[in-house]
């Protein structure tokens, strides 16, 4: 286990050293050393099949989603949650996983990568502004534009690299002006999990913790059944009516 953390680590020092000179290889493709290590690409930068719009078999037709230069795109349309096509997920489930992507938001942008998402009914607690309950919940690694928006008055737990309305991320975390692609990772191993930024671990956290459960039970999420449980799921990129462009969409699963 040491040496796994051990190695986790470097790799994401070795990312943010390079990331912003990537040139061998170029964007959605893996290089030789991630194909050894089982990293697989979940977007090729020119199709989408691996991913499908909620409750849908693929992409949603003609409105939020779209592939365009060598990006899974989600236009702006409203401002609000599933304001165009709707989420995407992925198609595949995953356990105990490391997922990296990069991200270029614009000004004034909103979005996120969930995770552990939770099935709900309608008539369930509402979680935004127009949710009948029946939307789907999940931890959430949260994608902003810090500055810009809500005139950057969004509160530590809700801006980037945070699990939103849970825990903030630490002191650790650069976020690279809007316009320009940041990096990102997430990894769960058993009940541990991490947030990454630009090479640097700016969160993590235990499932089931004390710590863990009393930020929920002051959270957003107190009250949702099951929330803060881990669980095998698709991975979703949240449409919330901003636009974003994502790339390098990668996972590796771990064996126990």
């Amino acid at each position: 286990m040491k040496r796994l953390i051990a190695t986790t680590v470097l790799c994401w020092i070795m990312l943010g050293a390079v990331g912003a000179t990537r040139g061998a290889g170029g964007p959605n493709e893996l290089t030789a050393e991630e194909k050894a290590a089982g990293w697989r690409l979940l977007f090729d930068g020119t199709s989408a099949e691996l991913w499908r719009g909620w409750n849908l078999k693929g992409l949603p037709a003609g409105k939020g989603w779209s592939v365009a230069d060598g990006c899974l795109k989600c236009a702006k349309t409203n401002g609000r949650p599933n304001g165009g096509g709707g989420d995407l997920v992925t198609v595949e489930e995953f356990t105990d996983f490391e997922f990296r992507w990069e991200w270029r938001i614009t000004k004034g942008g909103n979005s996120g990568v969930e995770y552990f998402l939770l099935k709900r009914d309608k008539g369930a607690k509402p979680l935004f502004q127009g949710d009948d309950g029946s939307s789907l919940v999940g931890h959430e690694y949260q994608l902003l534009d810090d500055d810009a928006y809500r005139g950057g008055k969004n509160g530590p737990d809700r801006m980037t690299a945070a699990f939103y309305d849970v825990i903030a991320p630490g002191a650790a975390k650069k976020l690279r002006p809007v316009g320009e692609f940041n990096e990102s990772g997430l990894v769960v191993r058993g009940n541990h999990v991490e947030h990454w930024l630009n090479g640097a671990k700016v969160l993590e956290y235990e499932l089931g913790s004390p710590r863990v459960s009393a930020a929920i039970a002051k959270s957003k999420y107190k009250g949702v059944a099951g929330f803060g449980a881990k669980r095998k799921s698709a991975i979703l990129l949240q449409d919330h009516g901003e636009e974003i462009a994502f790339r390098n969409l990668k996972i590796l699963e771990i064996k126990k």
